[in-house]
């Protein structure tokens, strides 16, 4: 192999080179959102350099196969057949906070709209879920997280468990009711966990989401980078109250951390910290206002309709994070994966989330007139362009209760067993062995140990047509599904 290759670096190169427009994390968008200081002790290359891999470095559907093709020359470079990149992060740390709270017990009431490194977790551990399932939005075809009272028709079924973790916010920026559900879970004397991975923002302005702190929650894992100035891969873990030891939690973090912390982050962290309490009320401010500015502007660009009041409500999510804008493309007869893929092929402007009908834009104290002038300039582009682009490819999305897949392994048990390979139009009725998780939100649509449904066969073979993109099975055109063998 050529080790006078760098493709990570040369990858960066062009990045920079195609005067890319990030909206995406990390939250410092290449040092603009950081503190002066800050910069002035780091470098402004540190910062500059700190890319999204996906979405950033490379194209969404990392294409170009820049860290795969790193990961080679790792390998080549050590004598081994494979080497593996971990960003750590947040990811690391929810696996952390399941073990401390459940490992002793075995069980945990878990949403099912959880981040694949939760599922990861519970295949680790060898722990039991017992699902939340979250509240579907069949016109929007959203999920929400679950409300209090969805945790404890849950708890009512099934209360031996050790305690429960959401997700909030979502990728889309939706929040559940975290006060609510922590009041029942410590009636019943269990602690509450919240991976709050995009929520690291939070505390610092009212006009935000409640912080899951501030609501009552026992522990939050939240990723500095997502929402906030930090560097990629900085996570933080909140504890609170008597029903977590914070000795033990900090001891399965060590059981899973790398001996050798990375100083940068902890130093971007420390700062952003500082900056945040100095400056963050004035700084959130001034980008919540610029995002209701980019709302009004979006919705009066033809097809396009930001979502705000939709996602808040009766049967909806309790709050929203309104950094995060959500635009639905319906209108305007496209999807969100050929828009994202447009918007970066011809504005190099690189959006965080795209689905079937949705784009997300995500804003931080690092934008500003001059960033929002762009993006909406692509977006009326986009409006422009639309017309002749191709008919997207119709998906078939499958029913809220159809989702509710029937749990029949443990994750450990199904990923660990005797396995084979099937076509996936033969998988319905077998027992999935794999996470098959469309990427960006991370949500699996597919745990180990599930029952793979008609439906779900069926919304996944027209997704990857459409666009979707599936990192994580054996086989990410999903020709085949890797199912327990008979």
């Amino acid at each position: 192999m050529d080790h006078a290759q760098a493709p990570v670096l040369e990858a960066l190169e062009a990045y920079h080179r195609e005067r890319h427009t990030p909206f995406t994390p990390p939250g410092h968008k290449q040092g603009r959102g950081a503190d002066p200081r800050v910069r002035e002790v780091l470098g402004e290359a540190v910062f500059r350099a700190d890319v999204l891999a996906s979405s950033g470095l490379d194209d969404r559907a990392s294409s170009s196969g820049i860290i795969s093709r790193a990961q080679e020359l790792m390998a080549d470079a050590v004598g081994a057949d494979n080497a593996f990149f971990s960003t750590c992060g947040s990811s690391l740390s929810v696996k952390s906070a399941m073990l401390a709270v459940a490992g002793r017990h075995g069980r945990l009431l878990v949403g099912r709209d959880a981040h694949k490194s939760v599922i990861s977790g519970l295949v680790l551990s060898g722990l039991q879920p017992v699902w939340i399932h979250p509240r579907y939005d069949t016109e929007q075809h959203l999920a929400h997280p679950p409300s209090p009272a969805d945790v404890e028709r849950a708890l009512d079924r099934d209360s031996d468990v050790a305690g429960v973790l959401v997700t909030s916010p979502t990728p889309y920026g939706t929040c559940a009711d975290i006060a609510g559900i922590a009041e029942l879970c410590h009636a019943r004397g269990l602690p509450l966990l919240v991976d709050e991975a995009w929520g690291a923002h939070l505390p610092f302005h009212e006009r935000l989401p409640t912080w899951a702190m501030d609501a009552g929650a026992d522990l939050c894992v939240v990723s500095i980078h997502k929402m906030g100035a930090g560097l990629e891969q900085g996570s933080v873990f909140h504890q609170q109250g008597e029903l977590i030891d914070p000795t033990f939690l900090a001891a399965c973090a060590d059981m899973l951390s790398t001996t050798s912390p990375n100083v940068l982050l902890w130093a971007g962290m420390d700062g952003w910290r500082r900056q945040m309490v100095e400056h963050g009320h004035e700084l959130l401010g001034r980008a919540l206002d610029l995002a209701d500015d980019v709302r009004e502007q979006v919705a009066a660009l033809p097809g396009l309709t930001p979502l705000r009041d939709q996602l808040i409500g009766k049967e909806a999510s309790h709050e929203l994070d309104e950094l995060k804008v959500l635009v639905d493309l319906h209108e305007l007869g496209i999807s969100g994966y050929q828009a994202a893929d447009w918007l970066r092929a011809h504005r190099a402007v690189d959006v965080g989330l795209s689905d079937h009908r949705r784009i997300e834009a995500q804003l931080s104290l690092a934008d500003d007139a001059e960033t929002a002038g762009v993006l909406l300039e692509a977006l009326s582009a986009l409006a422009r362009a639309a017309e002749g682009l191709p008919t997207p490819a119709p998906v078939d999305l499958p029913s809220p209760e159809a989702l509710e897949t029937e749990a029949v392994m443990l994750p450990r048990d199904a990923f660990f067993a005797r396995l084979e390979d099937v076509p996936l139009h033969e998988a319905e009725g077998r027992i999935c062995a794999e996470q098959v998780t469309p990427y960006p939100p991370g949500i699996p649509v597919l745990l180990p140990g599930e029952r793979i449904t008609g439906e779900v066969v069926d919304y996944l073979a027209t997704g990857l047509p459409a666009g979707m993109v599936l990192p994580d099975p054996a086989d990410p055109q999903l020709g085949t599904v890797r199912v327990v063998a008979r």
